[in-house]
């Protein structure tokens, strides 16, 4: 594990790799700053980080309020410098056979686009000040290509995966470390909804390993597991014909509002 984080903030921190990831940098002399939905689980989360030592706050959030955030960011950095943000939170829901409302979308945008932004937007002005620090966006392998499938999830991933790419060489001057997180299938609330087959599924305390490694190396794209960006990237290359050809085949879960689940 790196010891190079004194300050840790991470977002969706109740379940999957938001919660594999505040475990793993767990340790004393670390300050892990936590957030979520869903207060039962984050507290069990913030017992487990307390159990190996480190100081920890947690707090019940949405990342879609953008003043609450902008407060609860400053503040945090207020109480310890934040050397690391995990813009972790997310939700994703299916299409169905109907396809997705609009809410559904809206939804999906709202937090995964709109929330990575409003956690790492204050987090960014404290660090560029400082000339220090490092920002993580967690994208997806399925913002390689839009899926018929999650239509909304895959381009709001793709949304934050470019952002995520530019924002690196705009803030490389000012001394922050920018890095896209783009895992396949890790085990959360939102595979644990998939009812069809999961291509080098992966367990999330493996995956927040191979995170703080490439984390560590100031890895660009952190893209993982490496099978499965493989065959994501052959999907990014074919023919808009042959995806057409293919969309009915490809699984696709229910849709409905309490399907919308969190990272």
């Amino acid at each position: 594990m790196s010891m190079q984080y004194s300050a840790i903030l991470i977002t969706g921190a109740s379940s999957g790799i938001g919660a594999a990831l505040a475990r793993h940098y767990a340790c004393a002399g670390t300050t892990l700053f936590l957030s979520g939905r869903n207060l039962a689980r984050l507290k069990q989360v913030e017992n487990d980080c307390r159990a190996k030592g480190a100081n920890v706050f947690s707090d019940v959030l949405d990342v879609t309020e953008r003043e609450t955030l902008h407060d609860y960011v400053i503040q945090c950095d207020g109480i310890m410098p934040l050397s690391l943000v995990i813009a972790n939170a997310g939700i994703s829901a299916g299409t169905g056979q109907d396809g997705e409302s609009p809410e559904q979308v809206r939804d999906i945008l709202a937090t995964n686009v709109a929330g990575v932004l409003n956690t790492i937007d204050p987090a960014v002005a404290c660090m560029t000040l400082r000339r220090r620090g490092q920002i993580a966006i967690m994208a997806s392998q399925a913002s390689y290509r839009g899926l018929p499938s999650a239509p909304a999830y895959c381009a709001s991933k793709a949304a934050v995966r470019v952002y995520g790419e530019g924002l690196r060489g705009a803030l490389a001057p000012f001394g922050v470390k920018v890095n896209v997180i783009c895992p396949g299938f890790v085990q959360s609330r939102i595979t644990d909804a998939n009812d069809f087959p999961m291509p080098f599924f992966m367990k999330a305390d493996k995956a927040a390993k191979i995170i703080d490694r490439g984390l560590t190396r100031n890895k660009g794209i952190i893209a993982f597991p490496w099978q499965m960006n493989i065959a994501s990237t052959f999907l990014k290359l074919l023919p808009q014909s042959i995806l057409d050809r293919a969309a009915k085949r490809i699984p696709r879960k229910a849709a409905s509002a309490p399907r919308v689940l969190p990272e």
